[in-house]
């Protein structure tokens, strides 16, 4: 009888074991929740050093996270950085990816793994049923808010320099599109496309370029703050006026306080709102449990230098 008793028990125990549900948020251990971080580089923009910050202040060590971050502009780094965070056993993986392709096996991987993944920021090209939610920006609506409102300043004609960011990230993609559907249709003429990666020293370099080229141009569509920063200092260098009542019209993204303080001073004309605050939503989620959209959308907007206040500023800025 005493062997039956103790057969019985054993057989529970195992039944136990296999029953148990995967991922409840902590593991049974050590009582943390094991969160993988994959993000961009602070470094990128001001915008992102926001954003990294944000998630920083929402998943800490007092609160019962364990946390592991990974930063690369990279996408393949990336890949590799998920990949390890699941052989790691995280509870979840939160994903703010650098281009939108290539993430379906990796993300497959972490749903068998019984890892629940949040994107944020960006979205990504795969099947929604691979993540648990997004909170994300409407890239594509941030520029069709900045090309709705070039068109509507009326300009005789548009000669745009477009200076774009990462190319394939969510965040080019959607900047360019409305810029890209005007340049079709010939209401608006591409002086130079190119990339300068986010980056504030390569935007100085491709105005610098244009200047030289003696090519007539009259706007600046610069994919963020950082950038547009870059071709405003190749302006300055070349004597060429901008801004309010200036030759060349500039615009940037993203609402850095330095930035819409340009606008306050009529040195800038237009900056699109990216709003870097997601970290609280997704946590939300994961504390509760319930997932009130697949996709969530930060509302956002433009701001114009000849209306923008400081109250604008003390609310949307972001940075010093």
């Amino acid at each position: 009888m005493k062997k039956i008793v103790v057969f019985a028990v054993a057989l529970m125990c195992v039944a136990s074991l296999f029953a148990a549900p995967k991922n409840k948020g902590k593991k049974a251990g050590d009582g943390k929740i094991k969160i993988g971080i994959i993000n961009n580089p602070p470094s990128e923009s001001g915008y992102r050093a926001a954003n990294v910050k944000d998630f920083e202040a929402v998943f800490t060590a007092d609160k019962g996270y364990e946390v592991k971050t990974f930063y690369s502009l990279k996408n393949d780094e990336q890949l590799n950085a998920a990949s390890q965070f699941i052989t790691d056993g995280v509870d979840y993986i939160l994903l703010s990816a650098a281009a939108t392709d290539g993430w379906t096996s990796v993300l497959k991987k972490a749903q068998r793994a019984g890892i629940k993944v949040f994107l944020f920021d960006r979205m990504i090209n795969v099947k929604d049923n691979l993540y648990e939610a997004a909170v994300v920006s409407d890239m594509a609506k941030e520029g069709e808010t900045a090309v709705n409102w070039l068109k509507a300043l009326g300009l005789k004609e548009y000669n745009v320099v477009h200076i774009q960011g990462a190319m394939g990230s969510d965040a080019q993609i959607g900047r360019t599109g409305a810029l890209d559907a005007e340049f079709a249709k010939g209401s608006m003429k591409k002086i130079v496309q190119q990339t300068a990666t986010w980056d504030e020293a390569e935007a100085k370099k491709i105005v610098e370029s244009v200047i030289n080229s003696k090519e007539n141009f009259n706007v600046i569509y610069a994919e963020n703050d950082g950038m547009a920063k870059g071709a405003v200092a190749a302006l300055d260098e070349a004597g060429i006026t901008h801004g309010v009542n200036g030759k060349v019209v500039v615009m940037g993204f993203d609402c850095n306080k330095w930035a819409l303080r340009e606008l306050l001073a009529g040195n800038w004309n237009y900056d699109g709102q990216c709003s870097p605050f997601q970290a609280a939503v997704i946590e939300n989620m994961i504390k509760t449990g319930k997932v009130p959209s697949k996709k969530i959308i930060s509302d956002e907007k433009g701001f114009d230098a000849k209306t923008i206040s400081q109250a604008d500023i003390d609310t949307y800025g972001l940075g010093d």
